[in-house]
């Protein structure tokens, strides 16, 4: 259980960028913090013990050299030496070497323990400056002076000093051991170190508190953005304080609001669009039925009609018709539109289907099909005649004869491409050409086509789990359009019917069939070329 609260942090510390940033900033500042005031500490310390252990011992050194190495004969003896050596020694915690002349220029020395301190262990920088002699002056009363020095020796630290007697006699130099105070600022440095650990250790526990306590609102306004991105428009902050991130909870409150009054004004005016667009196609169905009855009688008296009138007639018929498409065909989106568009499934030959499409039109003589029977796809066959009619009907149109129509079975689709050769598409054109009432050229606004079967044929593509995709071809001969369906398109219309709320037809009857009611029909739309 005890580790529990470290996987905790971290897991935290690899998700949340902005978290690690924060923890690292916190540790470094507290690592930087507790570094500069253990260094100074430490130094501090140092100096202090050092110090204090070096001004006792030199203290002492001095006051032995004037109470016995000064008491000594200005020519003293060996063992005088020697003992005066051992007695300043025995009072204090050092080695002691005295030098002094039994005859000029016959130096003699006196050591307290020959095996621990000699005259050669004295640095030669530090005996020189012993043995300058000093003009006395008002700024120095005495020629001679206490000099000291720290050496290491056999890798422990050691103090020598050293003076000479003013007005004649030994010179004395001491050799004080560190090793203790070294130990001292050893276990000195080790507890700054555990204490700038703990600092360390801290810093991040108090980064990671504060972390948490920053991000956890920053956390649920991205959880809020994320719902809002998914169309979910209510979602809301709860808001506490008065700091900067209660502020940002704020404005997302407002910006989620005024999203979602703008979203439902716009709803609302798109569904009353849809209505009106839908309302209207079915209003104009009736009339458009009993002119079109009119029209094909027209249609059939034009030979025996007044040459004067006969092209206006032609024009009404042709009219007409286009009429009647378009509202066929608005009626058709508008279902897309509202989601009530159906797939009525069955399995079919898909030669067959291709087959049936061109024959209906009449377009046997002016396209080539490359089909082979027995290719089964379990397909809505109406909705398929629809994109086929489109298709083919558009390529027919812009593209140029010959038109192909190739069927190739894939592992887990079916492919039917569609490809004419024509002058193909303008590359400008190509990302608009499923595009609704799409143009291409500004110059021609009317044409005998609604502007609406590339659309109608992408829809009813993607309603069986589909794609249409249009390109030039390679060689540069026209253009190519290639269908995608499922070979079983239950999945498809499985998910539309979850979606909907149950299966059906909508309000798309399955008796009417969009682009397939004759020859004429369905491939007059205006394609993008």
């Amino acid at each position: 259980m005890s580790g529990a609260p470290g996987r905790g942090i971290l897991a935290g510390l690899r998700l949340t960028s902005l978290r690690l940033r924060l923890v690292v900033v916190f540790a470094l500042v507290a690592l930087t913090a507790a570094v500069s005031a253990s260094g100074i500490a430490y130094w501090l310390n140092r100096e202090a013990v050092l110090t204090r252990t070096q001004d006792a011992a030199l203290d002492d050194f001095r006051r032995e050299m004037q109470n016995r190495a000064a008491a000594l004969p200005l020519r003293p003896t060996q063992a005088e030496l020697q003992n005066a050596a051992e007695q300043m020694a025995d009072g204090g915690d050092y080695s002691v070497v005295l030098i002094g002349e039994r005859d000029a220029g016959k130096p003699i020395t006196g050591v307290s323990d020959r095996d621990d301190f000699t005259l050669e262990d004295v640095p030669q920088s530090l005996r020189d400056a012993v043995d300058d002699r000093l003009d006395v002056g008002a700024g120095n009363p005495a020629p001679y002076h206490l000099y000291w020095q720290r050496i290491d020796r056999g890798g422990a630290p050691y103090l020598v000093g050293g003076s000479r007697i003013v007005g004649g006699g030994p010179t004395g130099y001491l050799l004080k051991s560190l090793g203790q105070e070294r130990e001292d600022l050893a276990s000195l440095g080790w507890s700054l170190a555990i204490a700038t650990l703990l600092a360390l250790i801290g810093s991040a526990l108090l980064a990671q508190a504060a972390a948490t306590t920053v991000l956890k609102p920053v956390h649920r306004l991205g959880e809020a953005a994320r719902r809002l991105g998914e169309g979910k428009l209510d979602t809301r902050l709860r808001v506490s304080g008065t700091d900067e991130l209660a502020e940002l909870a704020r404005t997302f409150n407002k910006t989620a609001e005024s999203l979602e009054t703008k979203v439902a004004d716009m709803s609302a005016r798109e569904e009353s669009s849809r209505r009106f667009v839908a309302d209207m196609s079915h209003e104009l169905r009736t009339p458009l039925t009993a002119l079109t009855a009119v029209t094909e009688v027209l249609e059939d008296e034009a030979d025996s009609l007044d040459p004067m009138i006969a092209p206006a007639v032609n024009l009404v018929v042709s009219e007409t018709r286009r009429l009647y498409d378009l509202v066929e065909n608005l009626m058709e989106v508008t279902r897309f539109d509202a989601g009530t568009a159906r797939l009525v499934l069955d399995t079919v030959d898909v030669a067959d289907q291709v087959t049936a499409c061109i024959d209906a039109r009449a377009w046997l003589d002016a396209v080539e099909l490359d089909a082979e029977r027995g290719i089964m796809a379990r397909l809505d066959p109406r909705r398929l005649d629809v994109i086929l009619a489109n298709l083919i009907g558009n390529a027919l149109k812009h593209g140029g004869s010959p038109v192909r129509v190739s069927v190739r079975p894939g592992d887990t689709e079916l492919l039917i491409e569609v490809r004419d050769h024509g002058p193909g598409i303008p590359e400008e054109v190509l990302p608009h050409v499923f595009d609704r009432f799409y143009k291409a050229s500004a110059s021609r606004p009317r044409s005998e086509g609604s502007g609406l079967g590339l659309s109608i044929a992408m829809e009813n593509a993607h309603i069986h789990g589909g794609d249409i995709t249009a390109a030039n071809s390679p060689d540069g001969d026209g253009a190519v359009f290639v269908l995608r369906l499922p070979h079983d398109g239950e999945a498809a219309a499985d998910c539309e019917a979850a979606e909907s709320g149950g299966p059906g037809d909508g309000g798309n009857g399955t008796g009417r069939d969009t682009g397939s009611r004759g020859p004429d029909a369905a491939h007059g739309e205006e394609g993008p070329r």
